[in-house]
This record gives structure tokens, sequence and C-alpha cells, in this order.
């Protein structure tokens, strides 16, 4: 395990060694991973928004348990029961909250006044403006390179936007997953960079090895995105079960969602009025339509068929382009430790082009 090589506002932020983000994938990013990340000096986010409140509770205890180092949950900053999600975040004064979408104002104040960093997720620069004057301390960019829900600006362009936007720290996500992408980043101006799809192909991740074993398979074209999935663009890996969907049409897959969201209901425990309401917070928050709203209830349970119960036949793999570059299954530790020495190496040498 290397010691400090670079030191930056992301680093002092969040009380880490190194400035490199393990993002909140949902199914993927729990407490196994979280801690082998944080043990390694990066910032592990525990993924909550597949759990129940009881869950995400037992799952903070669980990293506590096993880490002394800082780690962060992301939460849904439209889901209806944030506020209490929050509050657990308190309670076991976990060091950061990440948000994908921008979270209300008074969440972020109440967050702050406990001494705990707030770094929401945004895919433009004028939502970076937004959450900065409401007190963000950070904010992550994904590009369109990024798997799950991801836009169609790469990395490379919306990163500068949101860098001459805002004054606070920017994690770059979508499209990393070596040193030399880190110093790509940090030269750009970025505080640090955020990786999904290789943290997720380490020995750590808890996605069933057949599962690893396809993603490692995959090359640059292995990846799609479509919206047909829970209607809004999603980047996933191209399996058999997605081509399928993607010819499908809308009444063929009106069963199965209907099938997905009472499975949904069951275990996460939601009465039909909460899904309402977080139907409701979707319209207005994201635009969606009432049929893009009844379509996001199979995220969730075709994303676990996949990385959990390893049934590609039934479930998605989401994916950022960046598997195509991968061929092994470092631990966590390993992949930091080569990670930042290369970034470190590659920032050496760059610097001796300077007359």
């Amino acid at each position: 395990m290397i010691e400090q090589l670079l030191r930056t506002p992301l680093t002092e932020l969040a009380g880490v060694r190194h400035p490199v983000v393990q993002t909140g994938m949902g199914w993927v990013a729990g407490p196994r991973l979280v801690v082998g990340t944080a043990n390694a000096g990066g910032l592990g986010i525990l993924a909550s928004a597949t759990m129940t409140i009881d869950e995400l509770e037992h799952a903070i205890i669980e990293v506590k348990s096993r880490t002394d180092q800082p780690f962060g949950v992301n939460l849904r900053a439209d889901a209806g029961d944030a506020p209490q999600r929050v509050d657990v975040l308190i309670k076991h004064g976990v060091k950061v909250a990440s948000f994908a979408l921008a979270p209300k104002q008074e969440l972020i104040a109440k967050l702050k006044d406990h001494g705990i960093v707030v770094m929401p997720s945004v895919g433009l620069a004028r939502h970076a403006e937004k959450v900065a004057a409401w007190g963000a301390d950070a904010v992550m960019i994904q590009g369109g390179e990024g798997g799950g829900h991801t836009g169609t600006v790469p990395t490379t362009l919306l990163l500068p936007t949101v860098l001459d936007a805002v004054d606070i720290p920017v994690v770059a996500a979508g499209g990393f997953f070596d040193g030399r992408g880190l110093a790509a980043a940090l030269s750009y101006g970025a505080a640090g960079i955020g990786m999904g799809t290789r943290f997720l192909l380490t020995q750590d991740s808890t996605v069933p090895e057949a599962v690893k074993q396809r993603y490692l398979q995959a090359d640059l074209n292995g990846t799609v995105v479509t919206a047909k999935v829970d209607g809004m663009p999603h980047r996933m890996l191209r399996t058999e079960l997605v081509e399928e969907v993607e010819e499908s049409r809308a009444v063929r897959r009106l069963g199965p969602t209907v099938r997905r969201t009472l499975e949904f209901k069951k275990m996460s425990g939601m009465s039909w009025r909460q899904l309402a309401s977080d139907g409701r917070a979707m319209r207005k928050e994201q635009g969606r339509s009432l049929a893009q709203m009844t379509l996001a209830a199979n995220t969730p349970m075709m994303l676990r068929a996949g990385l959990v119960e390893g049934d590609t036949s039934a479930g998605v793999l989401a994916s950022g382009q960046v598997v195509g570059v991968i061929d092994d299954l470092p631990s966590c530790e390993q992949l930091l430790d080569r990670v930042v020495t290369e970034a470190a190496d590659c920032l050496r040498r760059t610097s001796n082009l300077l007359a």
C-alpha cells in the first residue's frame, strides 16, 4: 500500500489519501467494495438507492466496523425518504453525502451543519452552478462514456465547462481506468476522478465471477445506450436481452414492466403511496412522462438479476465504455496503488516539457 503521492482539494476535503472515488453503483457498491476502497486510500461510496433505510443503517455500521477511513453514501435526491436517509448519515457520522441529481437546498444545509461533505452529481454546468450556490462542497460530473444513466456530452468537453462555471472542487467521471486518465483530469483542473466499471471489475466487488468474465469479454463497441429499459438514456453491456428489449414494442414490454414494479415494491417495502410520490417527484424534477415513470421500476430489478443473481438472460449489466480496455481483476489496493503511481509518474514527465 503506497503513501500519499498526490494532494488535491478532494483529498483535503474528504480526508482520503488518493484523489480517486469509487462511485455509488446500485447492487455493486456494498460494504465489501466500499471497505476495500477506503482501506486502499480512495473514497468509497456506498449505494443506498437499492437499500431500505434499515439496510442502509446496517451497511454503514458494517463499513465502520471494518475500516477507520472516511467513506460516503450515495442518495437519490428525489426519493421521498431522502430526509430520513440524511438523518441516518448524520447519526453515524458519515464523511461524504453524494447525490444522484441535485438535492434540495435545505438538505445541503442540514448535512453541512453536521460537518458532512456534500457532493452532488451533475450533468451540465448550470446544474453545478445551482448546487454550488446552495452550498455544495464539490460536484461530480459524468461524461457520456460513463455507465448507467448518462448524457451525450463526452467527459473531455463536459469537464472544462463545469470547471469554468464553479470554484468548488470538481471530480471527473466517465472513461477513467488508469493513472494516465487521473493525470489528465488533474491537468484539466479536476480535483480527482470517479470510477465505476473499473471498481466493479475488482476482486473486492461482489458481482458474480461469471458476470465479471462477461464484462472482460466486451470490446470498445460492447456497450449500448438505450432508453427502453427505464425510459431514460442508460449505458449497459450489449447482451442478447438488451438487443431483444431494443427491438421489442412497448406493448410487449408492458407485462414484464408491471411484474418488476410489483417485485420492486415488495423488495423495497414501499407503499403504493410512496411509489406514487416518488413517481411524481421524477416527473417534476426530471421531466419524465407517465410511461417513463412506469419503466423506471424496471431498473432496480433488472440490475439485480444481472449484477447480484448473475442471470444475464433476465437482467441488464450497466457499464461504461471503458469496459473495452479493462482486462484484469485486481484488488482495490492493487488498483489504487498502480493508478496513483502511474499518475504521479505522468505528471513528473509532463513537467519536464516546461521550457
